[in-house]
């Protein structure tokens, strides 16, 4: 009886010495995931919401990318274009441009202009082949512009052979200008602005066309001013 006794009491004593240890190991195991969490300082639920805003993030991301340009400015209705193989005639555009507070909108030729091209003593040089033939259209690069809301463009470009670069027939060409008011403006080493303007009202079809003039290419912003506010 005595050792049947004996026993008992020595399974209770294992039964609770296995209860204690594993009990002690529920709590090391608990307290090493809290070591953890404070050493990250996130816990699995705030490492799921900065996925989930990783995730929100990056579709973000794309779909700015994948946002068309727009092509108007902050509401004006005043427009600059400008065809400028040399930078002189843009020059001129940045300040009317700066002036009347107006977007600018550059044509850029799909095949650019090398100083080659430009040589007016060269009889077979790309510009003077282009200026003696009416009907040469030279293709733009550049991405077309809205002009839904401008009530105001002016246009401006050097002058070739005392008229304006075949180009710019290529853009009155392809565009509706409405109502416009249309302000050509050229800039030369010493021609005027001459039939150049006319010739593009001609071809454009639309728009309500001003004399316009010529400008120098090294003009100063007052005298860019004096001669907006003398326009026709």
């Amino acid at each position: 009886m005595k050792k049947k006794l004996m026993t008992v009491l020595a399974t209770l004593v294992l039964a609770v010495s296995m209860t204690a240890c594993g009990n002690a190991d529920s709590v090391k195991t608990a307290d090493k995931e809290t070591q953890t969490v404070q050493e990250s300082g996130v816990t699995e639920q705030e490492k799921a919401q900065q996925s989930t805003d990783q995730n929100m993030n990056v579709a973000d991301a794309e779909t700015e990318d994948n946002r068309p340009a727009t092509d108007r400015g902050d509401g004006t209705d005043t427009l600059v274009v400008v065809f400028s193989a040399t930078g002189t005639t843009k020059g001129v555009a940045e300040k009317i441009a700066a002036i009347e507070g107006a977007d600018l909108y550059e044509i850029i030729p799909a095949e650019p202009y090398t100083d080659a091209d430009l040589n007016w003593n060269d009889k077979k040089s790309r510009t003077t082949l282009e200026q003696n033939d009416q009907n040469s259209r030279p293709e733009i690069g550049s991405e077309r512009i809205d002009l839904s809301g401008y009530s105001k463009i002016y246009i401006g470009y050097p002058i070739w052979w005392g008229e304006e670069p075949r180009i710019m027939d290529t853009f009155v060409e392809s565009y509706d200008f409405g109502n416009a008011t249309m302000i050509p403006f050229c800039t030369s080493g010493s021609s005027g602005i001459g039939r150049s303007g006319k010739n593009l009202a001609e071809k454009a079809g639309s728009g309500n066309w001003l004399d316009g003039g010529r400008l120098n290419g090294s003009i100063s912003e007052e005298k860019v001013k004096n001669w907006i506010e003398n326009l026709n």
